[in-house]
């Protein structure tokens, strides 16, 4: 046990370790050049404020690092700037405890919460709240019912006009506070009606209203099928005219349900070309006497702009369309957020329970969306759902059969990743499709640190006033650039200029012989004039060669970048190796007596019984002097064996 618990600890140190280097390289690796761009190149970066922090040769961007790193690096606690992000709940009305058959002003009903947030966002550094959706019970219906008026549909007409009082008894079941509304469409082409009058693209024959027991059967009966002359229908042009003119619809911030009904297909963006007309719909209310006026003049709406506008609006839409149409309209519902298709019977018999159905079906799923996210920041989704279920990524943003009365969660997070150019307030708004309820988070960048608070402009600091002096360093001015703000950018065009005096693979400025002036080395003066650095990087010198007899290159050379140059005659790291033989030469005239090898000058004798300077000594040879002198003939003693003694001659 105690073994495992050691492993354990060595992997955890080892991962935070790990985690450790990775956040360090991530800072330093920003090359930041003041403490906003620090902060925002990661959540575990610092900016050293200490003025004298940096070691010589270090650039300006050392001063960003792991906050571990810093303090090891002789940064105190209190001189490092680490700004973090938070959160603060601005409004967190409690969810409404709602008995059925109460009335209450739609807007007072809290089915989500909370409702609004501050948020301070630091690069890197998620902010994480929980949002918690009830389904309230008798939560208030919008019901608008919009019906193919071309001439196949004439046998659904005649079932449509009592639909207002069954749908109103139906609903009863939902909701106590159901409103319903009715309108009619055609294609796009002028063609005739039945009493020869010229037909109306859309329609708002009854906006929504809570009678509509009578006026719904009423107004109903009095339509008349039209002489359609183009099978494909011009729905998307009155499903937009639907979802933008609230004001005529009477849409109220409650559940928003609108049902097609239709046996036919849909003409969108580019077919109105068929007709002359070319101009995009531009996604405008255009009422005039409850009639749709600019059908002439704007083309069909875009698949996207339709679902664009349905989801600003919160409409949820149900198609009721014929078998053979039901591929096609499946294929649009899946591009529709919080929408459905379901199958009509020829004569719409069974409209009303298609609607129940289906508004209970959609009304099981949750699905949260959001706006548009400013550039940079992300937002992650993870729900809590009935059973124990829990759902990630995509999965994250739903919850499914939810019944009334079911309470769900999400844990919700936002992160910024890096700060916007310009504006520094944003806003997003989280909303569950199909209802009109929100949550609203204020976001607020941090892009700068405190101590810019406390910067000098124009600071002599920095070069002749070339840049502010705030948090320890010089911030540049534009079109300047250096530690002190030194160099112009037209020079250099590496912040780290020091980089361009360093030799590869070395930590050394200029080989600590030099300063690194805007990107080049200018080599130190030595206190002795003679005595000379040089090289690209001050690599080189004239006095720190190999010397000889207390000599720089033995006096035979000279010194250049730390390596002798021998004069003629003259070799060796300290030219101290003469190449003249004069001084090798035996009294014979043989190079040292032929017993040895002449280098630098010296004899060095290769037969062990020679030595002296010419290798001419041999105190064991009988005959070196006369041989040496020619005074003695050569004496050669000859011994023989005999057998029986020696004979000497």
């Amino acid at each position: 046990m105690a073994y495992e618990l050691i492993f354990i600890g060595l992997c955890l140190g080892s991962l935070l370790y790990s985690n450790a280097q990775q956040s360090g390289k991530e800072c330093l690796q920003a090359k930041a050049r003041s403490c906003g761009e620090c902060i925002e190149a990661g959540p575990n970066c610092g900016w050293c404020t200490k003025v004298d922090f940096l070691q010589e040769g270090k650039p300006t961007s050392a001063r960003c690092d792991d906050l571990a790193a810093l303090k090891s690096k002789g940064c105190p606690e209190e001189d490092i700037q680490n700004p973090r992000g938070s959160k603060v709940k601005i409004r967190d009305n409690p969810i409404t405890n709602k008995a059925k058959g109460e009335r209450m002003d739609p807007s007072k009903i809290t089915q989500i919460r909370p409702q609004q947030f501050q948020f301070e966002l630091r690069s890197g550094e998620p902010q994480t709240f929980n949002l918690t959706f009830r389904r309230e019970e008798d939560y208030p219906i919008d019901l608008y019912y919009l019906m193919d008026l071309s001439y196949s549909m004439k046998d659904n007409l005649e079932n449509v006009k009592s639909l207002g009082t069954a749908l109103m008894e139906e609903m009863k079941n939902i909701t106590s506070d159901f409103r319903i509304g009715f309108g009619t469409f055609v294609g796009k082409l002028i063609r005739p009606c039945s009493n020869d009058q010229k037909c109306v693209i859309y329609k708002n024959v009854l906006s929504l209203t809570s009678h509509g027991n009578i006026f719904f059967n009423e107004l109903v009966g009095k339509q008349q099928i039209s002489k359609n002359l183009d099978s494909t229908k011009g729905g998307f042009d009155a499903i937009m005219q639907v979802a933008v003119c609230g004001k005529h619809i009477g849409w109220r911030n409650v559940t928003r349900l609108l049902v097609i009904s239709t046996d036919n297909g849909f003409h969108f963006a580019g077919d109105g070309k068929l007709g002359g007309i070319v101009l995009p719909n531009d996604g405008k209310c255009h009422m005039q006497d409850n009639m749709y006026t600019m059908s002439h003049y704007y083309d069909y709406p875009s698949i996207a702009h339709l679902v664009q506008k349905l989801s600003e609006n919160n409409i949820q839409t149900i198609f009721v369309v014929t078998e053979e149409f039901q591929t096609l309209y499946k294929e649009l519902t899946n591009m529709i957020p919080k929408s459905a298709v379901t199958t009509l019977s020829s004569n719409s018999s069974n409209v009303i329970q298609l609607i129940i159905d289906t508004y209970n079906s959609l009304s099981s799923e949750l699905v949260l969306e959001n706006s548009k996210l400013p550039k940079g920041v992300t937002i992650n989704y993870k729900s809590f759902c009935k059973n124990g279920e829990i759902g990630t990524g995509e999965n994250g943003r739903k919850c499914s059969n939810i019944s009334i009365g079911d309470e769900v969660e999400f844990e919700i997070s936002v992160t910024s990743h890096k700060c916007p150019k310009k504006d520094q307030r944003h806003s997003i708004k989280i909303k569950p499709l199909g209802f009109t309820e929100e949550v609203e988070i204020f976001l607020k960048f941090i892009c700068e640190c405190d101590c810019q608070e406390w910067g000098t402009p124009d600071s002599p600091e920095c070069h002749f006033g070339n840049g502010t002096f705030e948090c320890g360093a010089c911030r540049c001015n534009e079109g300047r650039i250096g530690k002190q703000c030194e160099c112009s950018t037209e020079q250099v065009s590496s912040e780290d200029m020091d980089a361009q005096c360093r030799k590869e693979n070395s930590s050394e400025i200029c080989s600590n012989n030099g300063d690194c002036i805007c990107g080049q080395c200018v080599c130190k003066k030595r206190e002795n004039p003679k005595e000379v650095y040089s090289g690209k990087y001050c690599e080189c010198d004239n006095f720190n060669c190999d010397r000889s007899d207390g000599l720089i290159c033995g006096g035979n050379g000279v010194c250049k970048c730390r390596v002798c140059e021998c004069f003629p005659n003259y070799s060796g790291s300290a030219c101290d190796c003469s190449e003249d033989t004069l001084t090798c030469m035996a009294s014979n005239g043989q190079l040292c007596n032929g017993t040895g090898i002449c280098e630098c000058g010296r004899c060095k004798c290769t037969d062990p019984k020679f030595h002296g300077y010419t290798c001419e000594i041999c105190p064991t040879c009988v005959s070196d002097f006369a041989e040496r002198n020619n005074d003695f003939t050569l004496i050669a003693l000859l011994c023989v064996w005999i057998p029986f003694g020696f004979t000497v001659w």
